[in-house]
């Protein structure tokens, strides 16, 4: 295993360093690891474990990530590691995010890809962006953020698929290089946090609303559990939160189906379009429906006029927009467009 000095870190009391990559903020003694099982102190030096060992890559379509409203119709390079700072019972990538947690043979897991190597390659396939995602990307930060600056030094973007749990350390130092993310607010309850997922509420509204206030595009995804974080009381806190902050942050609503040690049964299409409509009521102007195919849920609609300027069909994209326009009334769309 590739490790490298993990400089987002301080002394703490002798040779115990405090992590700063996370809210968690690890205090780790000699010879021990964080949360995460991939950041180490040896000898009082924290270091990454996982630094460019990359356990899955692909070139996605951006939507898929889901970022609808940054460079919509444009292919996305996706890069992850193994490890998370959190333990969600419902994780979809629990097989790479926890397996940090399970295994100290750590040598021959995953394949090389430095971070002139990414880019390189972006460049040569004509791919203008870089996903940092499934897994979570806090955990190998000084990774992203290496490979971050110089993709942004070449003039491509870079996007965080994260749980938001982010220290505002970290934030500080990627944002000039971070241009748009998709912050899971998966609860509105820190009881669902600290007992369904290892982490807390309060951490991950304060990144989305430093990320916004900071000029990063930001868009939220919930995945709407049966009997979890379904409630109406809960998903109208979710979007009156997100709405106090900008009604121009889109929210995506992601079914649910059983994953990992969760079984309740799959998200009732009936309970995405009350979201969907709590949303709405909130204020909200753009909310999305996912993992689902449900007729216009995906499509981006004037909050103006009602005219559709963005029509999508699985990954399929028309957009109608004018630069950033809507065609019909001429109101601005936010986000970032070609």
């Amino acid at each position: 295993m590739t490790s490298h000095e993990a400089w987002l870190s301080r002394n703490y009391q002798g040779d115990t360093v405090e992590c700063l990559a996370c809210s968690h903020q690890c205090k780790i003694a000699n010879g021990n690891r964080g949360i995460c099982q991939v950041r180490k102190n040896e000898g009082g030096v924290l270091y990454l474990e996982v630094y460019g060992k990359v356990i899955a890559q692909h070139v996605d379509p951006i939507e898929k990530k889901p970022v609808f409203h940054f460079y919509p119709g444009t292919p996305i390079f996706s890069i992850g590691t193994i490890g998370c700072n959190f333990r969600c019972s419902f994780c979809q990538n629990w097989d790479i995010s926890q397996y940090s947690k399970t295994t100290e043979d750590r040598e021959d897991i995953g394949f090389y890809l430095p971070p002139q190597a990414i880019v390189e390659f972006c460049l040569t396939e004509q791919v203008p962006s870089i996903a940092y995602t499934y897994n979570e990307p806090a955990i190998f930060f000084e990774y992203a953020y290496d490979t971050a600056k110089i993709a942004h030094e070449h003039g491509l973007r870079n996007v965080y698929v994260s749980n938001g749990f982010e220290t505002e350390e970290a934030l500080n130092n990627i944002s000039p290089y971070l241009d748009a993310a998709n912050i899971d607010l998966k609860s509105f309850r820190d009881e669902f946090y600290r007992k369904v997922c290892g982490g807390r509420l309060e951490p991950v509204k304060k990144t989305i609303k430093w990320l916004w206030e900071h000029g990063v595009w930001v868009e939220v995804t919930t995945l709407v559990i049966p009997g979890e974080n379904d409630s109406i009381q809960e998903l109208q806190s979710i979007a009156e939160f997100l709405s106090g902050i900008s009604p121009d942050i889109p929210w995506h609503l992601s079914r649910y189906h059983p994953e990992y040690k969760m079984d309740n049964p799959m998200t009732p299409q009936g309970t995405l379009e009350k979201a969907y409509a709590i949303g709405k009521e909130a204020g909200l102007h753009y909310v999305y429906v996912g993992n689902i195919l449900i007729d216009g849920r995906e499509d981006t609609h004037c909050p103006s006029c009602g005219e559709c300027v963005i029509k999508r069909s699985g990954y399929t994209v028309e957009n109608m927009l004018n630069n950033n326009t809507c065609l019909i009334c001429n109101t601005i769309i936010p986000g970032r467009f070609l």
